[in-house]
């Protein structure tokens, strides 16, 4: 399924991405430690329980070199015995990956005839043998791979989180305009993530220096820890950044008072987490454009957090929410001022300059699924809800510190009653375009003027139940759509009538 698309601007990645080095022993040593490729080795990933219950089937605790095995699996490296000898050290992992270079491949012996002197012959029993025709044929093999894997400036990019037979990884899919009016899109490379994605957040934040980075962030449904990774570095092993997370367990040791024995010891174990780590799932990303290194988050866990990426650290926590935070949304026009909505039913907004004044809440009457500000309009934005309504709201009606029932601007039926609008988009070149997508594997388009919403197209993608919508930022009207059949979807809006008739003028 994919959980999470967005585009990128174009120009932002590098035209070739930099290829990662192999992992170093330290870096091995943590992907053991973390158990984040803990799978099998023959390319069937089995859960860390069914690993640890067939060791000690065998009397032995899960052993470092098949960890070791599992992350070489992870990066290409396939093993034809699943039970190497105990004398395999962590080095021979890193000695494995290098020797992926295979750089004397082409010089093996490709079987030419005998009486074939292998040049120069006037006649060769097939094209493939003749040096000549081979060599040309290479050539524009070469020629087509360097065009493939050269990410040029008037390309678009989407970035897609999914996991498919229990692999979570991010694609970096390459959309191409075409002349003749047929687009070619494919995934240009991807990164393995250790966990199941929820949400990501691109950023240009310059973490490795320069003017400009391209970065994601991901946030995971097993992990409180949210990862930044570099799109500009192809079979990176590990997160450049990491903010939060799981550190180990600590044991506990309490005396417990019994009539039989006044001092018997028991022990326990209790989970540990890194200073201003959520500590629960990470459901909601949303990264400050005005403020680059600042990034938002809704856990799991009730909070709201406000993370510096640059440093690594948490700044502000807030807890204004009794139960899981959904979604998180920065205003376009005043960047301090933060939008959360929650299962608890309600959206809060807050400063983050006075992140302990109580801010702005609204009741909206049923679990917030996600969220988004106008880009048009400073002081509206939308929530969409597990109930199959969008509302609008303008906060300049709200009250400080009150529950109210202030009626939203508009509310939409938008889809099915007892399917959830999961991702809501507002298009950045045509005011009052709103796209909603919803579990009902629809994806709508609506004309909200003058807070009269009405639908102008409806489009069924065959992207089953509708995860995660976004509009393009250099061409606005092609959506991207990702959902529960883990294919990615592209829609061209001005295909559909009524969205050209109305909104072709828009076109940049």
């Amino acid at each position: 399924m994919i959980t999470s698309v967005s585009w990128i601007p174009k120009g932002s990645l590098k035209a070739v991405p930099d290829v990662a080095e192999p992992p170093s022993n330290e870096e091995i040593k943590e992907l053991i430690e973390s158990g984040a490729f803990a799978g099998s080795v023959d390319g069937s990933h089995e859960d860390e329980e069914e690993i640890e219950e067939e060791e000690e089937e065998d009397g032995n605790e899960v052993s470092e070199v098949d960890h070791a095995k599992a992350v070489a699996e992870a990066f290409g490296k396939s093993s034809k015995s699943k039970k190497a000898s105990s004398s395999m050290e962590v080095d021979e992992v890193t000695d494995s990956l290098k020797e992926l270079d295979m750089d004397n491949y082409d010089e093996e012996d490709d079987g030419i005839e005998l009486f074939s002197s292998g040049l120069g012959d006037l006649y060769y029993p097939s094209n493939e043998m003749d040096p000549y025709l081979k060599d040309a044929a290479d050539d524009d093999e070469d020629e087509e791979d360097i065009d493939d894997t050269t990410i040029k400036p008037n390309d678009s990019v989407i970035i897609c989180a999914r996991n498919e037979d229990e692999v979570s990884h991010l694609e970096v899919y390459v959309y191409e305009d075409s002349s003749n009016g047929s687009p070619n899109m494919y995934v240009h490379h991807h990164i393995i993530i250790p966990e199941f994605p929820l949400c990501t957040a691109w950023m240009d934040c310059p973490l490795k220096g320069g003017e400009k980075g391209n970065f994601v962030a991901i946030g995971s449904k097993d992990t409180p820890a949210i990862e930044i990774w570099d799109l500009d570095v192809r079979d990176e092993v590990l997160p450049c950044v990491q903010l939060g997370g799981k550190e180990e367990e600590v044991e506990i040791i309490k005396k417990k008072k019994s009539k039989k024995d006044k001092n018997k010891k028991v022990k326990s174990k209790k989970q540990k987490f890194k200073e201003g780590s959520h500590t629960d799932s990470v459901l909601g990303l949303a990264w400050n454009k005005e403020f680059r290194n600042i990034l938002a988050s809704a856990s799991a866990d009730k909070k709201v957090k406000v993370w510096d990426v640059a440093t690594g650290t948490c700044k502000i926590t807030m807890e204004h929410h009794t139960k899981e935070v959904q979604a998180v949304a920065w205003n376009h026009y005043s960047p301090e001022v933060l939008l959360s909505g929650s299962f608890d039913q309600t959206v809060v907004l807050k400063d983050g300059r006075q992140p302990s004044h109580s801010g702005f809440k609204w009741s909206v009457m049923s679990d917030v699924e996600s969220l988004a500000w106008d880009p048009h309009s400073e002081h509206s934005f939308v929530v969409s809800l597990e109930d199959g309504t969008v509302k609008g709201f303008d906060i300049r009606a709200a009250q400080s510190g009150s529950d109210t029932d202030l009626k939203p601007s508009f509310t939409i039926q938008a889809h099915d009653q007892d399917k959830g609008v999961s991702s809501i988009a507002y298009n950045i070149s045509a005011p009052n375009l709103l796209a909603t997508g919803s579990m009902d594997k629809t994806v709508k388009l609506w004309n909200l003027s003058n807070n009269e919403p009405s639908c102008i197209a409806s489009h069924k993608p065959k992207a089953g139940a509708v995860f995660s919508i976004s509009f393009s930022l250099d061409n606005p009207f092609l959506l991207a759509i990702g959902g529960s059949k883990g294919e990615l979807h592209v829609w061209d809006t001005l295909l559909d009538a009524n969205v050209a008739h109305k909104y072709a003028s828009k076109q940049p």
